[in-house]
């Protein structure tokens, strides 16, 4: 049976993860790193996609981007996956897949949910236990989105332009939104739907990409409730 296309809607932020295949590393230098965000450059500009918040971590990858057309995303994803592993393969002398299958990626709703998403990524080093402070990692957009470096070709989405009336406003309260802990429910429900690839946001927003794609937008349990013992009377 074909796999049903991811859903997709132009001017809809999409929280978007790669993984390295069986888990393993997808960077195995600075030299990766720096090359990687290179051709996400490339492909952003070639695809007409905004990013708005990335990490490259060593086995996987987050961003956090807004397509302006439909399809735009897969397009950039795939474009930038083929021009890594020819690079990578060829700077380490290796063949084949770098990539675990497919992309996952879910549309995100509003700033409320944007910014969770902004987080989600940016804290990832933290999580990993790599450093006490995201803003001191270097392969992710917490500095630049704290403004602690320049943008570095972010585009930042309306709900980070929401925090203030100048950058160092939204900056600041940006940091403030950083060092408040994500609890464990929004880390679980980030982590549900970009796994199901769904609508992350209100149901009115699930509502809306349900009509616009004719698909189901919200998350099913991961496992069938277990049936209920019967019962014998006496």
């Amino acid at each position: 049976m074909a796999r049903l296309p991811r859903i997709d809607l132009p001017g809809i932020p999409q929280h978007v993860v790669q993984r390295g295949n069986n888990r393993l590393p997808c960077f195995l230098d600075d030299g990766d790193r720096l090359r990687y965000l290179h051709l996400l450059a490339d492909a952003l500009l070639a695809t007409r996609c905004r990013l708005h918040a990335y990490v490259l971590m060593d086995n996987h990858v987050h961003l956090l981007v807004t397509p302006q057309d439909a399809g735009a995303i897969g397009k950039m994803m795939q474009r930038l996956g083929r021009n890594y592993v020819a690079l990578f393969n060829g700077r380490h002398g290796r063949t084949g897949t770098l990539w675990e299958g497919r992309y996952k990626a879910c549309l995100v709703d509003s700033e409320r949910y944007v910014l969770r998403c902004y987080r989600y990524i940016e804290l990832n080093p933290v999580r990993a236990r790599l450093v006490d402070d995201p803003v001191a990692y270097r392969w992710s957009s917490c500095a630049a989105n704290t403004g602690q470096r320049p943008g570095s070709g972010l585009v930042p989405h309306a709900g980070w332009l929401a925090l203030g009336s100048t950058d160092a406003e939204r900056a600041s309260a940006y940091r403030t939104l950083l060092d408040e802990t994500l609890d464990d429910d929004t880390l679980a429900e980030i982590r549900s739907y970009l796994q199901q690839q769904r609508a992350l946001g209100h149901d009115a927003f699930r509502a809306i990409v349900e009509a616009k794609t004719r698909r189901f937008a919200g998350t099913r349990p991961a496992h069938r409730p277990p049936r209920p013992t019967p019962t014998t009377g006496k």
